[in-house]
């Protein structure tokens, strides 16, 4: 129980991913299939679509834009300010986040990186931050691959000539979708760090407690 108590959140997100992923899995099949037999092709079991470009592209697809937002995030509140909001830290007062961990070798609690210092500790500054640009970079080029994979399918269903590589980088149907999604996260962003400043969610970390002054920066 205790085990659950401590990890609740990321279990129920991870139980939560799986699901949806499982929907998106079926519901995927279906529309996939449609469209085969629609073009005289074979339906496909379950485990041939999980390999296919139409599974995997709306999986990474969906995957980067999730990753460019958080990375974005991360970087952009550790130089950027909004008065008021729960997602900010205050323009006018020192942050515990800003705090230099040169010195902090000797804590016993302190992650291996900070006690080793150097340039371990100097990276593991900035870690969350390329760890979370790296899935996106990672999720972008499965994206990518996926995308070509499911045009090279349709192409030849209409009896046309697959596309090459740097035709798909260049074709407006690839960053239609990136740009889909991109816009979405950054906007829901923009949207969360806005209504943090008016509004509020007894027991939430990412809310300024209920008696909070609008004016309030910082949960």
């Amino acid at each position: 129980m205790k085990f659950l108590k401590n990890n609740g959140l990321t279990i129920v997100l991870l139980a939560a991913t799986v699901i949806t992923i499982l929907g998106m899995l079926m519901t995927g099949l279906s529309v996939y299939n449609d469209d085969l037999t629609k073009h005289g092709a074979q339906a496909v079991a379950v485990g041939e679509y999980l390999t296919t470009g139409h599974f995997l592209s709306a999986l990474f697809e969906n995957w980067e834009s999730e990753f460019l937002q958080m990375s974005a995030y991360v970087v952009l509140t550790a130089f950027l300010f909004q008065r008021g909001s729960a997602e900010s830290k205050d323009p006018n007062e020192s942050s515990p986040q800003d705090a230099d961990p040169a010195g902090d070798e000797n804590k016993p609690d302190a992650p291996l990186p900070v006690r080793m210092g150097g340039l371990p500790r100097s990276l593991y500054s900035y870690s969350l931050g390329f760890a979370l640009f790296l899935l996106f970079a990672v999720s972008f080029v499965l994206h990518v691959r996926g995308s070509l994979v499911a045009e090279a399918v349709q192409a030849r269903l209409h009896g046309e000539p697959e596309p090459a590589i740097a035709d798909h980088l260049s074709s407006a149907q690839l960053w239609f979708e990136s740009f889909q999604n991109w816009q979405s996260e950054f906007l829901s962003t923009a949207v969360l760090v806005v209504l943090s400043i008016f509004l509020r969610f007894r027991g939430s970390p990412e809310s300024k407690p209920v008696s909070a002054p609008h004016s309030q920066t910082g949960a």
